[in-house]
């Protein structure tokens, strides 16, 4: 299998890890050569070897950046782990993404089965009726009700909710993330935006000291962000730990947050990049 490019050979990140790298190769090399001589026949020998070396450092430095996989940053004094994996698979509770009805039939035109929320509903709710319920009357979601959409056409539902409302199912964190016109979920960039900081204030309320797991919100195919059709999953991926960051909210040990791309997406993400911008130092 061919390594995928996501780090380039120049890049400025990676050039600045070498340089500090060298500077403490420079100082042990340093120390060595006050108490041991090179012989002068072997000086140009040996520095051929030595900046052979330092090349070769390089060249694993580079390869490493590209193979990354899974990294751990530290934002607001929280852990939060990236990493390829399955949603369901993992242990917390699991973020779901819905439009801004909470619309729950499956059918190939509100909902795409091979979608997370598809998939969540197909195969972890029994009874579909009796989650509808559940949600119209959660009393948390009272106060997030916005107007009826008496225009929508659909067979879903007409009850509106602000975008990054949660309802609570099981282990599972249902949040209103898209809008719907019938055939398409979208967002403007604004609502985007605003979307994730209600969304983690909504976090902060619910999540009882509990791990959250979520995937990349927003980075379906079938959500389309207008205005900004060209948003890649790194740029949606940055968006989302950018406002973790600048909402404040912390978890507290031993709870953490994992975000979970699935391995389609995995190419497509420059950890190395991840690591370097986002890091608290």
């Amino acid at each position: 299998m061919f390594l995928k490019i996501k780090v380039r050979f120049f890049d400025k990140g990676l050039i600045k890890t070498f340089c500090a790298l060298l500077s403490i190769i420079g100082v042990i090399t340093t120390c060595i050569f006050i108490f041991v001589s090179i012989p002068d026949k072997s000086k140009v020998m040996s520095g051929i070897i030595f900046f052979a070396v330092l090349f070769i450092i390089y060249i694993y430095l580079w390869l490493h950046s590209n193979k990354i996989k899974h990294i751990r940053l530290f934002i607001n004094g929280s852990i939060i782990d990236v990493k390829s994996g399955d949603l369901f698979n993992e242990k917390g509770l699991k973020v779901i993404a819905f439009n801004e009805f909470f619309d729950t039939l499956v059918d190939e035109k509100i909902i795409s089965s091979s979608s997370l929320n598809g998939q969540f509903i197909t195969k972890f709710i029994n009874d579909v009726d009796a989650l509808d319920k559940d949600i119209a009357e959660n009393e948390h979601l009272s106060d997030r009700k916005l107007e009826i959409n008496t225009t929508k056409k659909s067979k879903g539902k007409t009850q509106q909710y602000k975008l990054g409302s949660i309802h609570i199912h099981n282990d599972f964190l249902l949040v209103a993330f898209t809008k719907f016109d019938d055939t398409i979920a979208y967002l403007t960039m604004s609502d985007y935006v605003n979307c994730l900081m209600n969304f983690w204030k909504e976090i902060n309320i619910v999540y009882a000291n509990r791990s959250i797991i979520l995937p990349i919100l927003g980075a379906s195919a079938l959500t389309r962000i207008r205005d900004y059709d060209s948003m890649t999953e790194q740029e949606k991926l940055e968006l989302l730990l950018w406002t973790f960051k600048i909402s404040r909210v912390k978890f507290s040990l031993p709870a953490q947050m994992t975000i979970v791309i699935h391995e389609s997406v995995i190419d497509k993400i420059d950890f190395y990049r991840l690591k370097r911008i986002l890091c608290d130092l």
